[in-house]
């Protein structure tokens, strides 16, 4: 199933406050406003275990191995009741570190309400936070928001157990807590937020964070945390339904830290990020078969609670976007209308296989220096199956300052991939890399069945409309007709080069966006010059899949002595 995680290569369940996390919870709340009222909450494997993720501990001092956890979520998931039951954790239970367990004691509730916890030898013990802040945002004035909502419900409802709790002062706009401290909600002009004492903060639904002041208001906020990091362990949840794209919110930052981290590309600073983001991929919205499993990938154990039917008629009901309900009820990524591949269709291409050594293959490369990325991509000849060998790419931030690619080693990656496989083609676009490529001609051209040119074997130029378009448009329809495929996995543990070549040329893939090219053509391109998302690889790819057709076409599919060359146009 579509379910992408990305936690720390040291991450424990066995090691987490969690577990006494989800015990506390289901004794003590109850479901806040809505058809569930004042009902028992139960989590079931899926929910347990993201709770227990967020309370992973990082050594034997006990420390939280995560300063910020993303829960990513169809609509109707309860997303905001999971925020409000780790909020009333953070701001009653034990819900920081206080010794390892030998076996056997007893966590009792301070207030006699009847709550026990027996600790199994090794496991982590809690305590309450001293003093906890707790803000709630919500992104508009006048709104408190589901979160604070099932907060001050489960607090003043005369059959919540939390109810009971002596000195507990709830309000609609503030929750005085009984030794200090307070439950605040909050939004981006209502806060006086610097300078703030937070100990643990709810964003609620991020992809709606989009605006200058609702990500000034983020910043700011995440910022006060760190004041009280060392001794309070200060963290942060941001619960969300897929971003839309383009719009640089708050959901859609945090997809793009989750996704350097997984592919190797975050250098400085620790990731502290506990990322859990879950949906489904369905191509053909009309066949209702896959759509249907497409919405039990995406809702998994809420699917308990929600009425199938109901969100199959709404996609079908043509007064609906079909857009909108891939991102509200498939938690799937959308496209911008500029964007140059649908996302699922791409998704449906992956495959966690890996070109063999030995295999026929066809090569491509498109290279830059300073400000983008330089990529080397495999295309297995029999079945088009495709494999980023390679992607060098310029760092954000501080690191990217005055950087170039290693051209040394792009070219050892050439001659690696020349004595891997059987190499009968290989498309490079030259432009900054012309000394290599004739280096690489006179090394490699004479074994190559497919050319360029005659004169020029290696040398595809993209800058010819024309045949580029002519390509895009190949590949584009390869990969709806699932003809074309690429190397990758969706396991998210896996922390191989495998996995994160295959999430970078994925990335990369995604990025790229239609452009006009010449007067009548239309090419692919970033979403504007200067933009950090790159698409290098995505060239590769298509060149290599371009040299392949062009094999194909030529007859040249099973592996065999070299002899000749053929000239593809």
């Amino acid at each position: 199933m579509p379910h992408v995680t990305v936690r720390a290569p040291d991450h424990d369940r066995s090691r987490s406050l969690g577990w006494i996390a989800v015990a506390w919870m289901e004794y003590f709340v109850v479901h806040g406003p809505g058809d569930v009222q004042g009902e028992p909450v139960r989590h079931g494997d899926e929910y347990t275990a993201f709770v227990v993720d967020c309370y992973a501990l990082d050594d034997d001092r006990g420390r939280m191995l995560y300063d910020s956890a993303f829960f990513s979520r169809p609509k109707g998931c309860d997303k905001s009741g999971l925020g409000a039951r780790i909020g009333l954790f953070e701001a009653f239970g034990p819900c920081r570190f206080d010794g390892w367990a030998e076996g056997g004691e007893i966590y009792r509730d301070p207030w006699g309400l009847g709550f026990e916890y027996v600790y199994e030898p090794g496991e982590p013990m809690g305590r309450p936070v001293t003093v906890p802040y707790l803000r709630i945002m919500a992104t508009e004035e006048g709104q408190t928001g589901n979160v604070y909502d099932t907060i001050y419900f489960n607090l003043t409802d005369d059959a919540s157990l939390l109810s009971r709790i002596p000195g507990v002062d709830p309000g609609l706009t503030k929750i005085n807590l009984p030794d200090g401290g307070e439950i605040t909600p909050s939004t981006a002009s209502s806060s006086s937020k610097d300078g703030g004492k937070e100990t643990w903060v709810c964003f609620d639904e991020t992809h709606l964070y989009n605006t200058p002041e609702l990500r000034r208001m983020y910043a700011t906020v995440t910022r006060n945390l760190r004041k009280r990091k060392k001794i309070a362990q200060t963290w942060y949840l941001e619960t969300t339904t897929m971003f839309a794209p383009g719009q640089d919110s708050v959901a859609e930052r945090t997809y793009e830290e989750a996704e350097a981290i997984r592919e190797g590309r975050k250098k400085r600073g620790r990731a502290r990020l506990m990322y859990d983001h879950r949906y489904g991929v369905v191509k053909d919205l009309k066949n209702e078969i896959e759509l249907r499993a497409a919405l039990r990938d995406a809702y998994g154990d809420a699917m308990e609670w929600i009425d199938e039917d109901t969100l199959v008629d709404d996609f079908y009901d043509l007064r609906n976007d079909s857009a909108d309900g891939k991102r509200y009820f498939l938690n799937s990524r959308t496209s911008s209308s500029d964007a140059w591949m649908d996302p699922d269709a791409w998704e449906l291409c992956r495959r966690a296989e890996e070109i063999a050594a030995g295999e026929l293959v066809t090569l491509g490369f498109d290279g830059s220096i300073r400000d983008d990325a330089t990529a080397l991509t495999a295309c297995r000849v029999a079945d088009g199956h495709l494999q980023l060998l390679g992607c060098w790419e310029k760092p954000e931030g501080p690191e990217g300052e005055g950087w170039q690619v290693d051209r040394e080693a792009v070219d050892a990656a050439v001659s690696r991939a020349f004595d891997r496989y059987e190499v009968c083609g290989f498309y490079a676009d030259p432009p900054h890399w012309q000394d290599y490529v004739d280096r690489w001609t006179a090394d490699f051209g004479e074994q190559l069945q497919v050319a360029a040119t005659r004169a020029r074997p290696l040398e595809w130029w993209t800058n010819r409309p024309t045949q580029m378009e002519m390509a895009l448009n190949r590949f584009v329809e390869a990969t709806d007709d699932k003809a074309v495929s690429f190397a990758g996995t969706q396991d998210t543990d896996d922390e191989t080069e495998f996995s994160k070549l295959g999430a970078t040329l994925t990335r990369h893939v995604l990025n790229a966006k239609r452009r006009p090219m010449g007067r009548n053509h239309v090419g692919i391109g970033k979403e504007h010059p200067k933009s950090p998302k790159k698409i290098d690889a995505a060239m590769s790819a298509v060149l290599a899949y371009e040299c392949r057709a062009d094999a194909v076409a030529a007859g040249i599919t099973k592996r065999k002595k070299k002899f000749g060359r053929l000239v593809a146009f």
